[in-house]
């Protein structure tokens, strides 16, 4: 069976269905294809950031995740005692959101399939090759084998992607040294939740998790190694926390036992023709600070604008190539601070514990200290390199945040279409908005109002571009 589609997204994770969604925003066709026939009921990620949440109300979203979750207005940086303030962020949404991600993803499935999105479940892909003008996708389905042709295949299926291998891809990074591990149990005896302890025998962190189950995530000394320790079972379990707290409280009943380690790796390329990257996909690190769904989700945000306008003919030389040159440094710095946050949270010895007091005191006492930090955690930080840095606007490239106008609207809310909006602040609109030669994108909205409590660098901007992922055109 052979079938012509414009985009296939496979992987129907977060990072595929918003993915999916935003292409379909653009007014593109496009297929998700997923190999599990049912959703994954085990949440990995339990975290939505301040920028994810962002990207959500730019799309008139954010309010229904945080009807169902619950806002925690602090973030840890490698297991630290003192967390980082998130309410001091300029942003509608100062703090994480404890979300599980089966939830997370059922909330964006219905977003994608409102909006026409076709997600096929149960359809594995086998292998692919391109064409100058095509893809060929090699599936799996209920009905059998069968071949998909697409102008464009991204993969966002997961760390061990099939999409990157048989594209040829390279993969480079380093192997796990040490194993993290997780257990959703039931309690006889609960705890004051939530928990964190660390010290020399380790870390362990426990979080109320849906249905009465209690999730405990933790490492000791005992989970070095370069080889996969095999399965967690219920008893290692229970003596680690017992090690680490003193006390398994009458753990019981597993729903899910699991491992994780520390291999860190990067996509050489997040793009490679006609093929694309996103997500898992693309970057591989531990999970701390749980940032690697909100990272893919953003990957998603910064790519389907690019993508769908390249589909549509209407995109300038060499866009679809700046994903890869904005989200890959994006990527990089995500590895880094997963790295460091390993070394912080296995640091046992007692030069390591000295280390995480010191920390742990600048994070508590320096506030620029924890704010740079949680605006680099949260992706509020993120600035994208302008094209020519020597004739680019101090503001180019960066987060633009929800500036509230006179006439009672916010820039969140004229970002809903996803449409390029050229914003004129002084009130009146001008014939001088774009420099002569410099187009403005197709479909571009002009929305002319009075800027009022301008933040830091904003008070002298007449006119601005704002792209549809809310960063400075």
């Amino acid at each position: 069976m052979d079938k012509t589609e414009e985009v296939v997204v496979v992987g129907a994770g977060p990072t595929g269905l918003w993915l999916a969604a935003e292409l379909r925003l653009q007014g593109v066709p496009v297929t998700v294809l997923e190999a599990r026939t049912e959703r994954d009921p085990h949440s990995k990620a339990l975290t939505l950031h301040p920028r994810t949440l962002e990207i959500l109300g730019m799309r008139g979203l954010a309010d229904t995740f945080v009807d169902e979750g619950v806002p925690v207005p602090t973030g840890h940086f490698g297991s630290l005692e003192s967390r980082m303030d998130f309410k001091v962020l300029d942003t509608p949404y100062p703090f994480t959101l404890f979300l599980p991600q089966a939830r997370t993803e059922a909330l964006l499935e219905g977003h994608a399939l409102s909006l026409g999105a076709r997600v096929l479940r149960g359809h594995r892909v086998t292998d692919l090759e391109q064409t100058p003008d095509a893809v060929r996708v090699r599936a799996e389905g209920p009905e059998g084998a069968y071949v998909l042709r697409a102008r464009y295949v991204v993969g966002c299926d997961g760390t061990r992607s099939r999409v990157r291998r048989a594209a040829g891809i390279d993969f480079p990074g380093t192997d796990a040294t040490v194993w993290g591990w997780l257990g959703d149990v039931v309690l006889d005896r609960s705890p004051a939740l939530p928990l964190s302890a660390s010290g020399p025998d380790g870390g362990i962190m426990a979080v109320p998790m849906p249905g009465g189950v209690t999730r405990f995530v933790g490492h000791t000394p005992q989970d070095r190694g370069v080889d996969h320790p095999g399965e967690l079972t219920l008893e290692e379990l229970r003596e680690r926390t017992r090690r680490v707290l003193g006390d398994d409280f009458g753990m019981r009943d597993p729903r899910w036992l699991s491992r994780f380690g520390n291999a860190t790796r990067q996509a050489a390329a997040y793009r490679k023709g006609r093929v694309l990257l996103a997500g898992d996909a693309a970057h591989m690190h531990f999970p701390a600070g749980g940032v690697g769904l909100n990272v893919g989700f953003q990957d998603a945000t910064n790519l389907a604008w690019k993508l769908a306008a390249t589909v549509l003919g209407t995109a300038p030389e060499g866009l679809l190539d700046t994903y890869h040159a904005e989200r890959h440094p994006v990527g990089a710095d995500l590895l880094a601070s997963t790295r460091a946050q390993t070394a912080l949270m296995t640091g046992y010895s007692p030069e390591g514990q000295a280390l995480r007091d010191v920390l742990s005191e600048l994070i508590g006492t320096v506030p620029d200290f924890s704010r740079a930090l949680a605006e680099r955690l949260s992706a509020l930080a993120v600035h994208y390199p302008p094209a020519d840095p020597g004739a680019a606007h101090p503001l180019s490239g960066s987060r633009a945040p929800d500036l509230a106008f006179a006439d009672g609207t916010g820039l969140f809310a004229l970002l809903r279409d996803g449409r390029h909006l050229l914003l004129e602040l002084d009130g009146h609109e001008g014939a001088d908005a774009v420099p002569a030669g410099r187009p403005l994108p197709p479909g571009t909205r002009r929305h002319t109002v009075r800027l009022v409590d301008a933040g830091p660098g904003w008070s002298a901007v007449r006119r601005v571009l704002v792209r549809p992922d809310g960063h400075v055109a």
